[in-house]
């Protein structure tokens, strides 16, 4: 049984109904309480409608792909309405003169599916990635780990395109490889433990986690290109061996610490809790 959650999510005081498809991983959005946000319209459920007619007469997928779903409305009662996926909400924006658009879409981002983090993520721009990465509260050295972390990703990745593997499953099961044979957990069980849902696991690791992940996936690229895997059941091995290595070395620095790497902490929280730490060991100054 496909599981639900329907929350409210909050745009410049605005109200945003949304639902969670447990099964699917995916964000679903009101349509016409996004209408409301960027255009500001006395009556959005019109505006959905006149624009829906529009884009049916330009012969856009977007008005038939889009799915209605059960959502409480102002008097408190379950309605059926149009909602879209955040694939489709981007290709809506583009339809909606509003200056609202480009803010409109970082907060999306932000809570938003894997496909359009492709699509907005920093990941596309380093220095787009640096001044969110900021904006955020991200450290520094963490700031210059990620960056580093998304230049070995895409060698990796560019490392597997030349061998003729798919993006999408493909890539993802060979990831769950590295992630499993490093952290122990799998990509699913990782973010699980940090409380996310679809927000990008390594934007909410620790500098020692983002370390040995760019230290797993820079040794199955260079043992990849050392050997040549020719299918994909020999790239998989070749997964495993690079995310062993560092899960050799994560296992070793847990000993020497006494301290577990792979927790629920993220950068930002393990920052503040460091602060906090220093406040209360701080003594009065002497007089």
């Amino acid at each position: 049984m496909m599981s639900k959650e329907n929350t409210i999510k909050i745009f410049e005081q605005k109200q945003v109904r949304t639902h969670w498809d447990e099964e699917q991983e995916k964000w679903y959005f009101s349509i016409v309480d996004i209408i409301a946000v960027l255009t500001n319209s006395p009556n959005p459920r019109k505006y959905w409608s006149v624009l829906k007619t529009r884009l049916k007469k330009e012969g856009s997928e977007l008005t038939t792909n889009c799915s209605q779903l059960k959502m409480q409305s102002s008097d408190g009662k379950l309605y059926k309405t149009d909602v879209a996926d955040t694939e489709q909400l981007f290709r809506l924006i583009q339809s909606i003169p509003s200056p609202k658009a480009e803010p409109f879409k970082v907060w999306l981002a932000q809570i938003a599916s894997e496909r359009l983090d492709e699509m907005q993520d920093p990941e596309l721009s380093i220095d787009r990635a640096l001044e969110q990465y900021m904006r955020l509260g991200y450290s520094e050295n963490w700031i210059n780990q990620r960056l580093k972390s998304i230049e070995i990703r895409k060698e990796l990745t560019d490392e597997w395109k030349k061998l003729g593997l798919k993006e999408g499953v493909q890539f993802a099961t060979l990831t769950d490889i590295i992630t499993k044979a490093w952290s122990g957990k799998t990509t699913k069980e990782y973010k699980i433990l940090k409380g996310l849902k679809k927000e990008n696991l390594r934007d909410n690791m620790t500098n020692t986690e983002l370390i040995l992940n760019m230290l797993a996936e820079a040794s199955t690229k260079d043992i990849s290109q050392a050997e040549n895997p020719l299918t994909f059941e020999q790239s998989a091995k070749v997964a495993h061996r690079g995310g062993k290595i560092a899960g050799d070395a994560r296992k070793a620095l847990e000993k020497q610490t006494g301290k577990k790497v792979v927790t629920a902490l993220n950068e930002k929280t393990a920052l503040k809790e460091i602060e906090t730490k220093q406040i209360e060991n701080k003594t009065p100054k002497d007089k």
